[in-house]
């Protein structure tokens, strides 16, 4: 049975330099005319749940999330450059997105808090489109909870590929963990964001590494 291995984007993959937050509030303000007043967390949740979150926060009650991401996107696309100028890969990344694209035993895909237009430009900007068959990942429109997303990648690759895989899941927060477990996926965790591996740890994770440096390590622990 083949793998699916779902990646996580932020702080797992790479870091976007905040070019992302920086859109999400100037098309916040754009759209609903309320001024900015309260930033949420973002690491590891979906785009549904922040926008609920922000516009509960904020009193706004006549605007929809697809109004608002649909704005967001607009303005993503203008200053997408700023991704790689501002931001950077995670280390190891790349070396070992290579070694996997290179096995006939695993197809890589997202599994994002992200709107899939800025997920797909996040990665493009860091020339790892490649990388992924994006059409059959989970994305922060899909749902509010995350392990949906992870529901929802894994039907689609299933449905696409006419067989079932052995789902993965690797990020870097407590809620991709959770996700991947309520899913009866792996959970692959690496301390790489805010979370601290031992609570990464704690919250189940079956692997966690400081990074992705040690390829051998890397690969073992999404492909064991």
């Amino acid at each position: 049975m083949r793998r699916l291995v779902m990646w996580d984007i932020d702080y797992t993959l790479l870091r976007g330099g905040g070019v992302a937050a920086r859109a999400w509030k100037a098309a916040f303000t754009e759209v609903t005319g309320v001024a900015w007043r309260e930033t949420p967390i973002f690491g590891g949740r979906t785009d549904l749940d922040i926008c609920d979150g922000v516009f509960a926060a904020h009193g706004v009650t006549d605007c929809t999330p697809e109004r608002f991401f649909a704005r967001y996107v607009e303005i993503v696309e203008t200053v997408r450059h700023e991704f790689a100028e501002q931001g950077a890969l995670m280390p190891g990344v790349r070396e070992v997105l290579q070694h996997l694209g290179d096995r006939p035993d695993v197809v890589q895909t997202l599994v994002t808090g992200n709107v899939p237009a800025v997920a797909a430009a996040k990665v493009a900007a860091f020339g790892l489109a490649g990388s992924f068959d994006a059409e059959v990942g989970g994305y922060g429109t899909d749902d509010s909870v995350r392990a949906t997303l992870v529901r929802r990648s894994m039907e689609r690759a299933r449905a696409k590929y006419g067989e079932p895989f052995r789902p993965v899941v690797i990020g870097d927060t407590v809620h991709d963990v959770t996700a991947a477990l309520a899913n009866d996926a792996a959970a692959i965790a690496v301390a790489t964001g805010a979370t601290p591996a031992a609570e990464l740890a704690a919250a189940g994770a079956h692997v966690v590494l400081p990074d992705l440096t040690d390829l051998e390590a890397a690969v073992r622990a999404l492909t064991d």
